[in-house]
């Protein structure tokens, strides 16, 4: 039976499909944005060392603020030096050229990372020390995945729903 009710659900429904796809959409794009504002501020940190130890102290603190080691992630591990020797680039002097180095740099980065079945999204969400909470909150990781010094929710908010005497 339609009718007004109907209409009202069906209205919902389709705001919420909206507002989850908002929300995963909204998830990864500040994800890689606090990475790449992370990166930069830790790179200006590093101004004034030789580049190379520059690169290994920026990698290492990242490395450690995501809880992992180089033996943990080989894969990435090169991609992470090479985006942060291009973030170093650019906090030395920004030019177009570092700047499209830096997009390519981290263009191979964010597929070392799809390759391994996480974004990198994911894995700064998952496994940041500086993750934002509501991240989880819209994508909680996948058993072992995450930080084990943090308590993740088992679902999307949007699948909390409201007291089974309500139903």
């Amino acid at each position: 039976m339609g009718g007004f009710v109907e209409s009202l659900r069906a209205e919902a429904e389709a705001r919420i499909a909206a507002m989850r796809s908002a929300a995963r959409s909204a998830r990864e794009a500040h994800a890689r944005a606090e990475l790449a504002r992370h990166m930069l501020a830790t790179a200006r940190k590093n101004l004034g060392r030789p580049r190379a130890e520059a690169v290994a102290a920026v990698v290492e603190e990242w490395l450690f603020a995501w809880a992992l080691t180089r033996a943990e992630v080989p894969g990435i591990a090169a991609a992470m030096e090479a985006v942060t020797d291009a973030f170093c680039a650019v906090a030395e002097a920004p030019s177009a050229a570092k700047d499209a180095a830096l997009q390519a740099a981290w263009e191979r980065l964010e597929t070392a990372c799809a390759a391994t079945g996480a974004t990198l999204a994911d894995r700064m969400a998952w496994r940041s020390m500086c993750a934002h909470g509501w991240w989880a909150e819209v994508a909680p990781p996948p058993p072992g995945q995450g930080r084990t010094d943090r308590d993740w929710p088992a679902a999307p908010f949007w699948e909390k729903g409201c007291p089974p005497e309500c139903r």
